[in-house]
């Protein structure tokens, strides 16, 4: 069964090599009990390791079954330990960490033998060599001898066709001795059982065979076999340990060792720990600003202009003249053009944009807002006198008409009344005050007011009248152009004239403390169903339609531009031409600028409806990502000149502050990740004592066929339990912070709940932490797998 040809084996020590084994050739029989013999240094020892497979022969030939070891691979010697030979060791060699139970069981566990079929042979080779009672003990439990009957045990379950025992009784008083002896003579009847011992009257007693050994060679043998050709009928089962049970080994271990444990798994959590809370606050942070958006400023308008804006190209991947390196040292000026990287854009609102736009779902909105160059025709009056008002000098402009799910107009969800009513017809007019209820002085003198007091009671405000003169009855004919009729210091009759509107002030508001929606400047607002009312009106006047025919301003005579697309202001009206301010900042401010267009003289009398700008209010955050979707529908296939751009600037806010959390996150995240790295190193130290420890445990799995994988994977389960477990501890510990950090930070800054953990976070940074603990213990893992068995199972 068993057969050794000129077995040679020799170490090596620097320049000195001593032969262990000298050409041995022995034939052993399947059943039979045979000791060994000799002085220390003889060989003994050597033949049975080279026999039990934990060391390779240099030269010769070793046979199981007929089978020659020869070309055996690494796993084929581990396959071999495991189904084939059982060890019996002098100092037990028992796992101290694992129950009797679970030490007999662990050459099973290899074989991938299952749970209840191991349990039950454990169970009976415990019985067997009488200690089914202390199945559930610990190896430090158990006398001498109890261990080393469950070393034999151990032996036995795998039902090996060959055991070895080395000095099996050396440790042992002579009453035990012979209860061991007995019980390994019992175990020969049926397997061939070698056994190492100092002691020849042992093996006179007990061994059917006596083999001497000196120097290296068998010197004598008591009962040889002669050569016999064996037929090969051998086959290997090759043996694995799955992660689970790594796990289950290396926890075993860990929970002897529950502090240092705790104490290491704190110490790599510390990291965890720094991160996390910094995610926490950022995470945290991120949704005051969101909230922030949601809140305050969900409702800041959509602004859709017609005015011109700039693109960066480079923002989109398209660079000109970027070839130049940066800071060059030749002293050359490399002329270039900025607008290279940018192009303007101007959006083109068209009629049939404008009835897009108003085909928003009105749920979404709290008004549309509508800025036109339209320069109504209003006039003041004392009483006896009437004259135009100067709008150069007051701010005019339209709040936002109320939409179908609002719950209130924007002047009644962001103003406050102070006097009066919020205006209900599209004749009314509301006063707007700053925070101080103040209106500048010239405000003041554009509306006919007296500014020299020291103030004026809102009451004397409300029911103010001013009127609004169609573009017929403001201007008349005079030849090819047009004159206001009447004279500049007085307008009293047309102020009077029963086509005339009138528009009164109903009621005098003040922005809502606190609010960041209430955008109106102080000054007079009024619908834009005013200003529709009379561009409807103007579009059909006659000056309207004179204009459209002629190519010069019908007021000023001066000629204009026909680029009806164009932009730019200019032009002043002639001397003795009436005109207020705000038709002449309309029109332009100098003689000498560049020439009007056709379409900016028309807009200034009214005769276009399409806005300079439009401003969409929405409901809440909700609502303006949805209005945002349905503008981008409408520049879907469009080229870029033709679509239309918007300013979002609650995204831009949002954004900004966003990025900038999103950089000091990642500054504190790197800062806390050094501690990290520290972990990493620590975790390799922690690892590699582990693995010093574990030395004889090493020796013992490798005795009973564990592969060097088998190994690295005990020692990468004990640092994923151990990363597992700083993870667990780093989030849990996190998560407890939170509390007094965020009273903290109600405290200081009125701010609730900031610092929030993200279970994605925590579930990222828990893996992280088992990531890295198995990469510390990555080489210690590796240096444990390559361990001699010999030399670890000598280890103490």
């Amino acid at each position: 069964m068993l057969q050794l040809n000129n077995i040679v084996k020799s170490y090596k020590t620097g320049d000195f090599t001593q032969v262990a084994l000298d050409k041995v050739s022995l034939n052993f029989r399947e059943s039979e009990f045979v000791a060994i013999l000799g002085q220390s240094g003889s060989g003994k020892t050597t033949l049975l390791n080279v026999v039990g497979g934990l060391d390779q022969y240099d030269s010769g030939e070793l046979i199981i079954n007929g089978q020659s070891t020869k070309h055996f691979q690494d796993s084929d010697w581990d396959a071999y330990r495991n189904n084939s030979v059982g060890f019996i060791f002098q100092s037990y060699n028992l796992i101290s960490h694992l129950s009797i139970v679970d030490n007999v069981e662990m050459g099973m566990t290899l074989s991938g033998v299952s749970t209840s079929e191991k349990n039950k042979k454990a169970m009976e080779v415990l019985e067997k060599v009488g200690l089914k009672d202390h199945v559930h003990k610990k190896p430090n439990q158990l006398s001498g001898g109890q261990m080393q009957r469950v070393a034999i045990a151990r032996a036995l379950a795998n039902n090996p066709d060959i055991i070895l025992a080395d000095e099996p009784t050396g440790a042992l008083d002579s009453e035990t001795s012979e209860q061991i002896m007995e019980l390994i003579k019992t175990i020969a009847e049926d397997k061939l059982v070698i056994m190492v011992t100092h002691n020849p009257e042992l093996a006179e007693q007990y061994a059917d065979r006596i083999i001497k050994f000196s120097d290296g060679k068998a010197i004598s043998d008591t009962n040889p076999l002669a050569n016999q050709k064996a037929t090969s009928n051998y086959t290997l089962k090759k043996t694995s340990m799955n992660f689970l049970t790594a796990l289950k080994l290396s926890g075993k271990n860990i929970a002897t060792k529950k502090w240092r444990t705790g104490l290491t798994a704190f110490a790599s959590s510390i990291g965890i720990i720094g991160i996390a809370l910094i995610l926490s606050l950022s995470n945290g942070f991120d949704k005051q600003i969101s909230s922030y958006e949601t809140g305050a400023m969900s409702s800041f308008p959509i602004t859709i202009s017609q005015s011109a804006m700039n693109i960066d190209l480079a923002e989109r991947g398209v660079v000109a003249g970027t070839d130049l390196p940066s800071y060059p040292t030749e002293k050359k000026l490399y002329p270039y053009d900025p607008t290279a990287n940018s192009i303007v854009h101007n959006n083109v609102l068209t009629t049939e944009y404008l009835a897009y736009l108003n085909k928003i779902d009105p749920t979404l909105i709290d008004g549309i807002s509508y800025t036109r160059t339209v320069n109504m025709n209003m006039l003041k009056s004392d009483g006896v006198k009437a004259t135009t008002v100067d709008k150069g000098s007051i701010t005019f402009s339209s709040y936002p008409s109320k939409q179908g799910a609002a719950t209130g107009s924007y002047l009644e969800q962001y103003y406050d009344v102070l006097e009066g009513n919020f205006p209900t017809k599209k004749t009314d007019l509301v006063l707007i005050v700053d925070e101080h209820n103040r209106l500048t002085d010239a405000s003041m003198s554009a509306l006919g007011l007296n500014y020299d007091v020291d103030s004026i009671n809102f009451t004397d405000l409300i029911g103010y009248e001013l009127k609004l003169v169609m573009n017929n009855d403001y201007y008349k004919r005079n030849g090819e152009l047009f004159s206001v009729n009447g004279t500049a210091s007085n307008l009293i009759d047309m102020y009077n004239s029963d086509k005339a509107a009138s528009l009164n002030i109903v009621g005098v508001i003040r922005a809502q403390e606190g609010s960041t929606m209430s955008t109106l400047s102080a000054g007079i607002a009024y619908s834009d169903d005013l200003a529709t009312y009379f561009i409807e009106d103007a579009k059909n006047s006659d000056i309207v339609l004179a204009q459209q025919e002629a190519d010069h301003n019908v007021l000023t005579g001066q000629l204009v531009s026909q680029d009806i697309a164009g932009s730019g202001t200019s032009g002043m009206a002639s001397p003795g031409t009436l005109m207020d301010k705000g038709m002449a900042n309309t029109l332009g401010a100098s003689a000498s600028s560049n020439t009007p267009t056709k379409a900016e003289v028309l807009a200034s009398l009214g005769a276009t409806e399409i806005p300079t700008s439009v401003s969409l209010y929405p409901i809440d955050f909700g609502a303006k990502e949805s209005i945002i979707h349905y503008l981008d529908e409408w520049n879907t296939n469009l080229d870029t000149k033709d679509k239309v751009m918007y300013t979002d600037l609650a995204a831009i806010v949002t954004n900004v502050s966003g990025s900038i959390m999103d950089g000091i996150t990642l500054v504190l995240v790197a800062f806390a990740a050094i501690s990290l790295v520290v972990s990493l190193i620590m975790i390799a130290i922690i690892t590699y004592i582990s693995v010093m420890e574990r030395t004889k445990e090493i020796g013992v799995l490798r005795a009973l066929g564990a592969r060097k994988k088998d190994i690295t994977r005990v020692f990468n389960a004990e640092t994923f339990i151990i990363g597992a477990c700083s993870g667990v501890l780093g989030i849990g510990i996190t998560y407890l912070l939170t509390f007094p950090v965020n009273a903290i930070l109600y405290n200081l800054t009125d701010l609730k709940n900031v610092s929030q953990l993200d279970p994605v976070h925590a579930i990222t940074l828990g893996v992280i932490s088992v990531v890295l603990t198995m990469l510390g213990g990555f080489i210690p893992a590796k240096m444990a797998a390559k361990k001699d068995p010999v030399t670890a199972l000598r280890s103490e």
